[in-house]
């Protein structure tokens, strides 16, 4: 089976980050920042689309401004205190990888960002693919799921996509692709399970106890 994750909020426990550089990136800005729910509601957009939502009412000079501090930010707080694994997130997917299980990341982070990332955490050629919403469409259009079905020549129902906010959950029922949330992440459970997922995870560990990995 592929099994397609989110990155941020999903696998790797970084909205504090995420949340802590575009608070910065606006104070840089001279800007008054958002508070941490409002940035929690972009998390999983590609990072102009978030920024769009986040400031609508400033110039595209500005948004592009504070992208730039943003990115810098980010990378400044990352590698002063590396986002991590969620709990039993390695174990899990090497578990998956040890059934012969293909994984994969769709993620609206960029791809300078994704790599960056992959090569402090040692995982440059542990997942069989990516796709970043630089190189595709942002979420929720499921262009890059349609991408990675593609690639690895399978349909929708042979794929699952788990992640942690409304987008990942929507542009997988827009392909009719199965869907697993975690309730840890960016956006609250009670919103997620308005897509029906399978299976709502508490733990990332859960995940092995999806009947469908049961035959």
């Amino acid at each position: 089976m592929l099994f397609i994750f989110d990155w941020d909020g999903t696998l790797c426990d970084s909205t504090a980050t995420i949340t802590r550089a575009m608070q910065a990136a606006a104070r840089d800005m001279g800007w008054e920042p958002l508070v941490d729910h409002e940035i929690h509601e972009i998390i999983g957009l590609g990072l102009p689309e978030a920024l769009m939502r986040l400031y609508p009412q400033v110039s595209t000079l500005e948004r592009q401004q504070l992208r730039d501090m943003y990115a810098q930010r980010f990378v400044e707080f990352d590698q002063a205190c590396p986002a991590e694994f969620f709990p039993h997130v390695r174990a899990t997917l090497d578990n998956l990888r040890q059934q012969g299980h293909i994984l994969a990341v769709a993620t609206g982070k960029s791809r300078r960002g994704l790599d960056r990332i992959f090569g402090v955490m040692g995982l440059s050629d542990y997942f069989h693919a990516t796709r970043c919403a630089d190189e595709t469409a942002s979420k929720p259009n499921p262009l890059m799921l349609q991408q990675l079905l593609q690639l690895f020549e399978v349909d929708a129902n042979g794929a699952v996509m788990v992640g942690d906010t409304e987008y990942d959950m929507a542009m997988a029922r827009s392909i009719q692709m199965p869907r697993i949330a975690v309730s840890y992440g960016a956006h609250h459970p009670n919103r997620l399970k308005t897509y029906n997922p399978e299976l709502c995870l508490d733990q990332f560990s859960q995940l092995l106890e999806w009947p469908a990995l049961r035959g």
